[in-house]
């Protein structure tokens, strides 16, 4: 199956990535698989009793301020601190066009280079009001956010709106959001529309890496994206069946998996 993956990523001349959680695992950053996993991760949350789902949802920016930011505070600054591993920049190497679209909000592709990232549930490195008084939607470069520890709850002052001064929240889609600026994540997935439609003619193969079928958005993009063709390779140690159209199951982690691909391409 690795011999034939490398011979699709060979012969391309475009490569569409389509990330999940799982891409991010092999860097150290957890995947919030299931409530023992989030627990594993966030030790406080289990002592409170609170699942990831109860966390990530937007009511908490209004009914607890430091609860909310306190998660995501957290989150901003372990990815910042959290260092892209080596397959992002093996990915690079394929194709002569690439694009990137994934649900990860971690930007961890931005950090390994890449420029054309579609994120589809925004970004914990851009900021909305909670409100939202406009649609704006800004970087959060230069935000910090104190946590304490124990609590997990964030201390004042807590990150504000640039247009009214009420609080700020990250632009990330939440479950039951029905506040979420969509706008900059739209404004992506439209460039990536249209790039994918101007590739008559070039071969493109679509990789998938680290996304699971709880939540298939990545799966869906990736399958529309190769229905065409069958070019896919879907990377997922849990989850690497193709079960329709044609495609390369590798049942392995994204770091190793790459770098076998990296190796036989070379």
């Amino acid at each position: 199956m690795l011999d034939q993956a490398a011979e699709l990523l060979a012969r391309a001349d475009a490569v569409l990535v389509c990330a999940g959680a799982g891409m991010g695992v092999d860097s150290g950053l957890p995947d919030f698989r299931g409530d023992r996993g989030f627990w594993q991760a966030y030790p406080p949350y289990e002592r409170l009793g609170l699942s990831f789902v109860e966390l990530a949802d937007p009511v908490h920016f209004a009914d607890d301020p430091g609860l909310a930011w306190g998660f995501y505070g957290h989150r901003m600054h372990l990815y910042r601190d959290t260092v892209p591993h080596v397959g992002f920049d093996l990915l690079r190497g394929w194709g002569a066009e690439q694009r990137v679209f994934t649900s990860n909000v971690d930007g961890q592709f931005q950090r390994a280079g890449f420029i054309d990232v579609a994120e589809v549930h925004g970004s914990i490195h851009h900021l909305q009001c909670v409100e939202p008084c406009t649609d704006d939607v800004w970087p959060a470069d230069g935000v910090s956010v104190v946590v304490d520890s124990e609590t997990m709850r964030a201390l004042d002052p807590l990150p504000s709106c640039r247009n009214c001064g009420g609080l700020a929240r990250p632009n990330i889609l939440m479950f039951d959001d029905y506040s979420w600026v969509g706008t900059r994540s739209q404004r992506a997935l439209d460039e990536l529309t249209a790039w994918r439609r101007g590739l008559r003619g070039k071969s493109l193969v679509v990789v998938e890496i680290g996304a699971g079928s709880a939540v298939p958005t990545v799966r869906r993009q990736a399958e529309l994206a190769s229905a065409a063709t069958g070019a896919l390779i879907r990377i997922n140690p849990r989850e690497p069946e193709v079960r329709h159209g044609r495609g390369v199951s590798l049942p392995m982690g994204a770091a190793e998996a790459l770098t076998e691909l990296a190796r036989r391409t070379s």
